[in-house]
């Protein structure tokens, strides 16, 4: 067989918005994802508010998450940590190039 491609592949935003968000919750440190939109927003849109904006231009991914952290970690530690994460994680899995991944610190949970 030849190297040469045969057709193409599309890459849905949802896989790319599900990679993001199961990395994110797999870092230690996160609670839990923040929602990006009120509920009035999300009967208009079809981004639901997992907490993760995603957006694709010129074959490069870009992430803005959203994240709400324990109260016992050190918030740059686990934020570089996420970027880390799902950036490799995008470029494994989907093979596209990641332009940032910037992290969205909404609360922190203490549990009360």
């Amino acid at each position: 067989m030849s190297d040469k491609a045969i057709g193409k592949t599309t890459i849905a935003p949802e896989v790319l918005h599900t990679i993001a968000r199961l990395t994110t919750l797999s870092v230690p440190g996160v609670s839990r994802m923040a929602p990006l939109l009120n509920p009035f927003d999300r009967m208009i849109t079809k981004n639901e508010g997992e907490g993760v904006d995603i957006a694709v231009k010129e074959d490069a991914v870009s992430a803005d998450v959203y994240v709400v952290l324990n109260n016992d970690v050190n918030v740059r530690e686990v934020s570089r940590n996420i970027q880390q994460k799902v950036s490799r994680a995008i470029s494994e899995m989907v093979g596209m190039d990641v332009a940032y991944v910037n992290i969205h610190i909404i609360d922190i949970d203490y549990g009360v």
